[in-house]
């Protein structure tokens, strides 16, 4: 199936939107907020969102808007601190009346903000990792990146297929680590691995060595998992290089970035995880449904912003994207509907995967919308399982 009329139109009006003249509008806007963390230390998450929800508003509106209406997108900036998320996100609902919400950097940021939406019946679409944002499902809550359950099982798929069996582990102590090596645990035992050494850091923490010699010294351990968020990993991949471990080294798609390359530098060469199609999208098969869509937001994003892409900037377009469709398929920028057309929402070709929702999957994503990369030479490649 090809992408829809509506996100091939908005394609190209991305690639367009420099050179397009803005209509004329006497309605009142359509308000969409979002909350991002554009500065601090997840910055290099939270700005290619910020930067993308901004040249997708721009495009739409250079386009015709929404219902014959502006969108007018309410951008706020946490810092990443997630008191403050919680502040913007109630002045979104009490000062600035938006429809809908796209945003939410972080697990900690979201988790944060849900129950300001979820009290006042407003959709809110994050962008952040942790399952627990969809896991129990709240009527109002949705997200666009995999979860860490499903990167958890893609990297234990990949191990078990080349025959490890025993492992260690390092994790954030974020929300993001925390959740993801919650997952991992549930799930290791079904792909019969088991890990052998548990080690954690914390997110000022600017030395791992301590934790990682544990694991070095820890006897028959195969590879090495790291579930981590924001600049820990890349100090990790660091240290671990320092030390010399040679095992093979696993990241999760909290670090899917060219950002993490560039923090990590060399140590990052081998490198393994999960990530969305987006970092690849020059490498994918011409039959691949994702292709077109990732092709053409990479494009349009590389040349408004001069950055290289990323898959949180990525996370964002889906994000902002599905809610445009729900309001589009709506008829309507009442809440109630919007969030309904988002619970329907079938088949829709985005950046990160093909989404599928439904009243009890507010994601809509498995494991074979997650591909298996490796870092080499300072750059992504698609990974085969076992080779």
């Amino acid at each position: 199936m090809r992408p829809s009329a509506a996100v091939r139109g908005t394609l190209r009006a991305l690639a367009l939107a420099a050179t397009l003249t803005s209509p004329a509008f006497a309605a009142d806007p359509i308000k969409i907020g979002s909350v991002v963390s554009a500065t601090g230390p997840a910055a290099f998450l939270g700005d290619p969102e910020a930067r993308t929800l901004k040249l997708y508003v721009d495009a739409l509106n250079k386009k015709g808007g929404l219902l014959g209406r502006p969108v007018e997108l309410v951008l706020y900036d946490d810092g990443g601190d997630a008191n403050k998320a919680r502040t913007f996100a109630t002045r979104l609902i009490e000062d600035d009346k938006v429809v809908a919400m796209a945003g939410g950097t972080s697990t900690g940021s979201t988790m944060a903000m849900i129950p300001v939406f979820e009290e006042a019946k407003v959709p809110f679409v994050s962008f952040a990792g942790g399952i627990e944002i969809v896991e129990p499902v709240r009527a109002f809550v949705f997200k666009t990146p995999h979860t860490d359950k499903t990167a958890c099982q893609k990297i234990f798929e990949d191990m078990k297929a080349r025959g490890f069996t025993k492992i260690g582990m390092i994790s954030g102590t974020d929300g993001f680590g925390k959740s993801m090596r919650g997952q991992c645990l549930k799930v290791v035992g079904d792909y019969g691995i088991t890990i052998l050494a548990d080690e954690s850091y914390g997110a000022a923490d600017s030395d791992t060595t301590p934790q990682l010699n544990k694991i070095k010294n820890t006897p028959g351990i195969q590879a090495v998992l790291n579930p981590g968020f924001g600049q820990g990993p890349a100090i990790v991949t660091r240290n671990y290089a320092q030390l010399g471990i040679t095992v093979p080294l696993y990241q999760s798609h909290g670090v899917a970035s060219k950002s993490f390359i560039t923090l990590a530098g060399p140590a990052a060469e081998g490198v393994r995880l999960p990530a969305p199609a987006l970092l690849v999208a020059d490498k994918l098969a011409a039959g691949d449904r994702q292709k077109p869509v990732v092709a053409a937001y990479k494009d349009s994003y590389e040349a408004a912003t001069a950055q290289p892409i990323s898959t949180f900037g990525g996370y964002a377009f889906d994000g902002i994207q599905l809610v445009v469709q729900a309001i589009e398929k709506a008829k309507s920028a009442d809440p109630q509907k919007i969030r309904d057309a988002l619970e329907a929402t079938k088949d829709y070709v985005g950046v990160t995967g093909i989404y599928t929702m439904s009243p009890t999957d507010h994601l809509g994503l498995g494991t074979e919308s997650f591909r298996m990369l490796q870092i080499k030479n300072g750059d992504w490649v698609l990974e085969t399982p076992g080779q």
